[in-house]
């Protein structure tokens, strides 16, 4: 792979955080590994976890060295999304993660591959990788939510705890022009046609009432996430300067 092009000042802040979101939740979805409920699903999530890394590699070295960034920076230097960091939780919960995120992203992927920001060659590429993750989720979402009477519970459960965190996504990023509120529209009416679907209800906003999430591209994190970190850069901080 060619080294990509020096990028703007401008750009370094969404470069950093796109490549975060990609970077922790690839991090999450690792966890799954000898742990998904079957051979085939093991397999898929390590593909969908290759696919967030490969992105994040490419993004983050638009920012710097992308080791440095992704092993011995602290939590606050974080950007990413409060939704890519919350626990993996049983399958329903880490399928609800998926379908937000990766819905959320491919819109965007979209819309900057036709772009002439440094994302536009990445983005152009990583939107067919990101539709893939998209209908898995989307069809285990199908799945699960018209399924059994259990796996309807647990998709409702999960759909409702995670939709605080899906808020964030739509917020402006300095040196990205893109239209959040029609991001938000589009990406409600896919979110909400999937659902509909799947017999599950379109869990309410939390501005009505409750806790919003908010503060991760500011490099405000959840409590999970500290966790998350100390396993992800326990080895290369214990072995500073090593090489493979």
């Amino acid at each position: 792979m060619t080294s990509p092009p020096p990028p703007a000042p401008a750009a370094t802040a969404p470069a950093l955080a796109l490549g975060d979101d990609a970077l922790v939740l690839s991090h999450r979805l690792g966890e799954w590994a000898t742990r998904a409920p079957v051979l085939e699903e093991e397999v898929a999530l390590a593909n969908i976890a290759l696919d967030l890394l490969g992105q994040a590699r490419v993004l983050l070295s638009l920012v710097g060295d992308e080791d440095e960034l992704a092993y011995l920076r602290d939590e606050r230097a974080f950007r990413n999304l409060h939704l890519v960091e919350q626990p993996n939780g049983d399958f329903a919960h880490t399928i609800v993660r998926q379908l937000y995120f990766s819905t959320y992203q491919r819109l965007l992927y979209a819309e900057l591959a036709h772009g002439t920001t440094p994302f536009a060659p990445l983005a152009a590429k990583a939107v067919h990788e990101v539709a893939y993750h998209q209908d898995h989720a989307e069809q285990w979402t199908l799945r699960l939510g018209d399924g059994t009477e259990e796996s309807h519970r647990r998709m409702r459960r999960a759909t409702a705890a995670l939709w605080r965190f899906t808020g964030e996504m739509f917020e402006p990023l300095p040196g990205l022009d893109v239209d959040g509120a029609a991001l938000r529209t589009a990406w409600l009416a896919s979110v909400g046609a999937v659902l509909d679907a799947a017999a599950l209800p379109l869990p309410e906003s939390p501005a009505t009432g409750g806790w919003r999430a908010d503060g991760g591209r500011q490099g405000v994190h959840t409590e999970p996430f500290g966790r998350l970190l100390a396993e992800m850069q326990h080895l290369h901080r214990s072995h500073p300067g090593a090489s493979w």
